[in-house]
């Protein structure tokens, strides 16, 4: 399942991993992050949380590049990325070499309240 959000007034789009994801799963947030993406600014920053993710397959790749290519395209400003296990580290960092913006800072934390914290949320 993903969760889609965003919060206009601080300028972030935020979206989580839970459960099992499957392919079908981005249909719909393909969605739900083009009608928020409508309300944010060009800089905006994306919070990308892996915490309650148990297992997203190889299948689901082509699918979350397109997510980032996505959001890339909107003018993100920001990535922030929450990974609390490494081994469910789902190739992100590989990804974001091919589909955001040449120079676009990303960091990673291992927790949401790290996270949230460096947002300064």
């Amino acid at each position: 399942m993903l969760l889609v959000t965003s919060n206009p007034s601080r300028q972030l789009l935020y979206l989580s991993f839970i459960g099992t994801v499957r392919p079908e799963d981005f249909a719909g947030g393909r969605t739900d992050i083009t009608t928020q993406l409508a309300g944010l600014a060009p800089g905006f920053h994306y919070l990308v949380d892996l915490t309650h993710l148990e297992f997203m397959g190889l299948e689901c790749m082509a699918e979350l590049g397109g997510f980032m290519d996505l959001i890339g395209k909107s003018g993100v400003g920001l990535v922030v990325q929450v990974i609390p296990d490494p081994s469910k580290d789902i190739g992100m960092n590989i990804l974001t070499v091919f589909h955001y913006p040449h120079g676009l800072r990303t960091v990673t934390y291992q927790n949401l309240t790290e996270a949230v914290t460096a947002l300064g949320l």
